[in-house]
């Protein structure tokens, strides 16, 4: 019995950590697609859905969204901020590379950490000022950096707006926290194409025409949403909470990476630091402790738990 345990563990585990690795490689792909970033997430938001749903479908989930009609406005609303934060995003990628666009859009976390004492009446603790302290620091070295190496200005402030409308998309998301995690990201990803084709037949029509070059990575994309949702969602049960906070920053890692190995991306000295501020902070704030078992020698602070944010969230954070 402990051996299957066990097996199944190791299952869940490489599940966690292989989504986490297939989201790091969506900016890279993006790349690689001639169109603009609307009609990405457009195409993107278009196949993921299906896809997802389809595996929700074959999974034999039930829906319970029906019973919980406040729910589905909140997770409705996020899903429309999604489309916002991913525009912004793809457009930050178009314009200053995936590398700095992504570690800006990680910023989202530190935003809803901030602004969750107006909504959700929470308290600032030391530790969570300081690390927002520390975020803003390394925002601050990477627009620096930017503005030495003549990044687009433009290209900084998507970056920046995809990370609050990330925050707004976390925090309605968690609104509707009675719907569970698998059945509300797909009504998100729905609702996300569903705005963003409205968007679209607005300001386009239904026009729509690209190269056929531009297939195989679309594709690639909107396969590696659909199912990096699947593996993401499947295994959270069995894998402790603390693991998926700190593991969680695999994904911004993998995706620097990516960014300097295959698109040969460069980041100044002064944006170097000022990622590990961004990630260092991040991970500061998402970390709870407790003090516990008080000794005559001192206190030990024992580690119990990750922000709520961060459990809603990470599946989008691209």
């Amino acid at each position: 019995m402990e051996q299957k345990t066990n097996s199944l563990n190791k299952k869940a585990y490489i599940k966690y950590i292989s989504s986490l690795l297939l989201f790091g490689t969506n900016g890279i792909i993006a790349s690689f697609i001639l169109l603009p970033s609307n009609d990405i997430v457009f195409l993107r938001s278009l196949i993921g859905s299906i896809l997802l749903l389809l595996i929700f479908l074959a999974s034999q989930n039930t829906w319970t969204f029906l019973k919980y009609r406040k729910d589905i406005f909140f997770a409705v609303l996020s899903g429309a901020f999604m489309a916002c934060s991913w525009s912004f995003l793809y457009e930050a990628y178009q314009q200053i590379g995936v590398s700095l666009a992504t570690l800006l859009y990680y910023c989202g976390p530190i935003i809803v950490m901030a602004i969750s004492p107006v909504l959700f009446k929470e308290k600032i603790t030391p530790r969570k000022l300081i690390s927002i302290l520390i975020v803003l620091f390394g925002v601050v070295l990477i627009n620096r950096g930017a503005s030495i190496s003549g990044l687009s200005f433009f290209g900084i402030l998507c970056g920046i707006l995809a990370a609050f409308f990330y925050a707004f998309m976390v925090i309605f998301g968690k609104l509707g926290e009675r719907i569970g995690g698998f059945e509300k990201s797909v009504i998100q990803l729905i609702s996300t194409f569903l705005f963003v084709l409205l968007f679209r037949v607005i300001t386009k029509g239904f026009s729509f025409e690209f190269s056929g070059g531009n297939w195989i990575p679309i594709l690639l994309l909107g396969l590696s949403t659909g199912i990096g949702c699947y593996l993401y969602f499947s295994p959270l049960s069995k894998i402790p909470a603390q693991t998926i906070a700190i593991s969680g920053y695999l994904e911004p890692l993998s995706a620097v990476l990516l960014s300097v190995l295959i698109l040969r991306e460069r980041m100044l000295p002064v944006q170097i630091i000022g990622a590990v501020f961004i990630l260092g902070g991040a991970i500061l704030g998402e970390i709870r402790f407790k003090k516990s078992d008080r000794k005559i020698i001192g206190y030990r602070e024992k580690v119990i738990g990750v922000d709520v944010f961060s459990l809603c969230s990470k599946i989008f954070l691209l």
